[in-house]
């Protein structure tokens, strides 16, 4: 998730303000408590003390599925018990597929909610890091670990408001459930399990809040206000397997053609020949609720996309962070073949990553793959279960329109608007038992920050991490009030 920035003076702000409005797709301690404008009091330095603790636990889930120590699983979820009591005592727990936690929490005749985050971080070379990765390093101004913005500062978050509303006696009027999944970062099983427990009790959920978009802030030139990108959808995924084989044999006699050649010639024209642009509805959606930020050039150009898309999408498509929200994108991502400089190997292969536009479908894709390659010698073949693009969710529902009062309370100078998400989350497992499936993480994100997420120094502010705190206050109050 980046952007490119370039000064207020320059010829081509015009357009970078356009190509940087789709980027958002991709999406010190003041006092010892930190109050809301409704005045939601939370002791700041206190839970960022317990998010420092939480970010110790070595819950890291590992490549080609599982997770890489059962024992430090259990050790958080004990964590979680011990340091939210007053919730734990009047929710229900479960554990689902070993490692996953479903809360159920509160009763009523209306349909229930459900806030997702994931317990799961990814590897860390740690060597790079100003900070230890595991040391839950708490600061002046930030908490510091690998998990602090994706997704243990959610997760906390979460618990926290819900711990903070039980100390108060909140009995919710509908039920709430709570779902942490332990795999997000690679296969989801977990979430899958818990969607599809939810699924045989026969559940519909109103609405269900993972994450996603952030409240972004200074990325998009013109645009002064932070705007909070709320994931409306996310782009689905295919990985393909590109396989051809050849003589083997001695290098300084080679046939015409190799098996490594017939490979690079194919992701060649893959890269070449990528999937056509187009604009979605929910990129224009995104585009609009920003539009009035813009000068004048930039908002005639988007209230009539019929007359200047192809202006627009010509503009997006200059850069790859834009370019990635109007097409199904194409990335050749490994690719594998000999084990010597002068031997032929007999086969050689590449594995092509495909994140799917809504619109287009895995099987459009793969018909793509097989024009465009136009040769039979190479094999084709998908890599895993290929995943489809959501469906989109209302932008107009009771559920998003509480969610944008929520993110109004907490960011009262930002803009609300709906997107797409370019990545995968749990919260696709979620479609089948929701009306409507969000995505968004109530945290301030400058673009200096956004190179944090699965990279080095992660981090979030103290203070960031108490307004999400009473963001959920105010979202579970607010759909779940007596």
């Amino acid at each position: 998730m980046t952007a490119f920035v370039e000064g207020r003076g320059s010829k081509r702000t015009g357009a970078a303000a356009l190509v940087l409005l789709i980027a958002l797709v991709s999406s010190g301690i003041r006092s010892a408590h930190a109050d809301g404008p409704d005045g939601v009091a939370i002791e700041a330095r206190a839970a960022a003390e317990r998010l420092g603790e939480a970010l110790r636990y070595r819950t890291i889930s590992v490549e080609g599925g599982g997770i890489s120590d059962a024992d430090e699983f259990a050790r958080f979820r004990e964590f979680l018990r011990r340091t939210y009591p007053a919730f734990h005592a009047v929710a229900r727990r479960e554990l689902i597929a070993e490692h996953s936690l479903l809360y159920s929490w509160g009763d009523g005749p209306e349909a229930p909610v459900l806030l997702a985050a994931h317990q799961d971080v990814v590897p860390v070379e740690e060597r790079q890091w100003t900070q230890p990765a595991f040391d839950g390093l708490v600061d002046d101004e930030f908490v510091w670990g690998r998990g602090a913005l994706d997704d243990k500062g959610s997760l906390l978050g979460i618990l926290e408001a819900a711990e903070h509303l039980a100390r108060q006696g909140f009995q919710p009027a509908r039920t709430i459930y709570l779902a942490f999944g332990h795999d997000e970062e690679t296969d989801g099983t977990g979430a899958r399990a818990i969607a599809g427990v939810l699924a045989e009790r026969g559940e519909r959920l109103e609405m269900a809040l993972d994450e996603g978009g952030f409240v972004l802030e200074g990325v998009i030139p013109e645009v002064e206000r932070g705007v909070a990108t709320v994931g409306v959808a996310e782009k689905g995924y295919l990985t393909v397997e590109l396989s051809a084989v050849g003589d083997g044999g001695h290098s300084s006699v080679p046939p015409r053609s190799t098996a490594v050649g017939r490979i690079a010639r194919a992701v060649t024209r893959l890269e070449d020949n990528p999937m056509p642009t187009r604009l979605e509805p929910v990129v224009l959606a995104q585009l609009r609720s920003v539009a009035a930020e813009l000068p004048w050039p930039q908002r005639l150009a988007l209230s009539r996309p019929w007359l200047f898309g192809a202006i627009v999408r010509s503009a997006m498509d200059s850069r790859k962070t834009t370019a990635a929200t109007i097409r199904t994108t194409t990335a050749a991502t490994v690719i594998r073949g000999g084990v010597k400089g002068n031997v032929l190997p007999r086969r050689a292969e590449a594995l092509v990553n495909f994140r799917i536009l809504p619109g287009d479908t895995s099987a459009a894709v793969l018909e793509h793959v097989r024009e465009t390659i136009a040769d039979e010698s190479v094999e084709i073949r998908t890599v895993g279960m290929p995943t489809e693009p959501s469906p989109v969710s209302s932008a107009d529902s009771r559920a998003y329109v509480a969610l944008s009062r929520a993110i109004v309370s907490e960011f009262p100078d930002a803009l609300v608007a709906p997107s797409l998400v370019l990545g995968m989350t749990d919260a696709r497992w979620y479609e089948p038992v929701a009306e409507d499936v969000y995505r968004f993480l109530p945290i301030r994100l400058q673009q200096r920050d956004i190179d944090r997420l699965h990279g080095v120094d992660e981090r979030i502010s103290i203070d960031s991490h108490a307004r999400a705190i009473r963001f959920y206050v105010r979202l579970m109050s607010a759909l779940a009030a007596p």
